[in-house]
């Protein structure tokens, strides 16, 4: 994600609360981010799924339907934007799709390992956006997003597990560490009621 700057989870855990003006802030530049962000992982996606190594039917189509879920958020994501009074960044944008036409060219030739492993890594990382997404979203009193924010993130956790799992049957996991494993599928809503109790007036 080429960004100077985004809010984690562990931003919320601070005393100080969040005035509604920053909220909505960052959650414009957060969701810009995310909208770039899921046209380079389906353009990487595309790459994947046509590469010399994956020669398994199945797992071209797994690959094209995970493409087309990335494809579906950033459809929901500008619809977002638009309600937001905002437009997709420009920059966010350029260089995104040059990323994922970079990481699409790398799989075709690549081994069947690695890019399995790049999007399980990446995909980790891509549960937490939508969480915090969530979060922001209710400091701005738009509770109309939460549920898809939640969705969203939900569906990156079965992602991650897709390729943890593809990663794990393949004998090169022996010797190359796993990232850090998401916690359970269930925390993602726990955790928002969570802080949603603790914020609410």
């Amino acid at each position: 994600m080429i960004v100077l700057y985004l809010m984690k989870l562990q931003d919320f855990s601070n005393s100080k609360p969040i005035p509604k003006a920053t909220a909505k802030f960052e959650l414009i530049k957060l969701v810009q981010s995310a909208y770039s962000g899921e046209k380079a992982a389906a353009n990487a996606y595309w790459g994947h799924s046509h590469s010399l190594f994956v020669t398994n039917k199945a797992e071209k189509l797994e690959l094209i339907e995970i493409m087309n879920e990335e494809l579906h958020h950033r459809n929901e994501l500008l619809l977002i934007l638009k309600s937001l009074a905002s437009q997709p960044s420009t920059f966010k944008e350029i260089a995104m799709n040059l990323v994922g036409y970079v990481i699409a060219f790398l799989c075709l030739p690549g081994t069947w390992f690695m890019p399995m492993y790049g999007a399980g890594q990446l995909e980790s990382k891509n549960i937490a956006e939508y969480e915090v997404l969530a979060r922001l979203a209710f400091l701005i009193d738009r509770k109309d997003l939460i549920p898809m924010f939640l969705d969203f993130a939900e569906k990156e956790w079965d992602h991650e597990y897709y390729f943890r799992q593809k990663v794990l049957s393949h004998k090169f996991s022996k010797f190359v560490p796993l990232w850090k494993i998401p916690a359970e599928k269930s925390t993602i809503r726990n955790n928002f009621e969570t802080f949603k109790n603790k914020n609410s007036k």
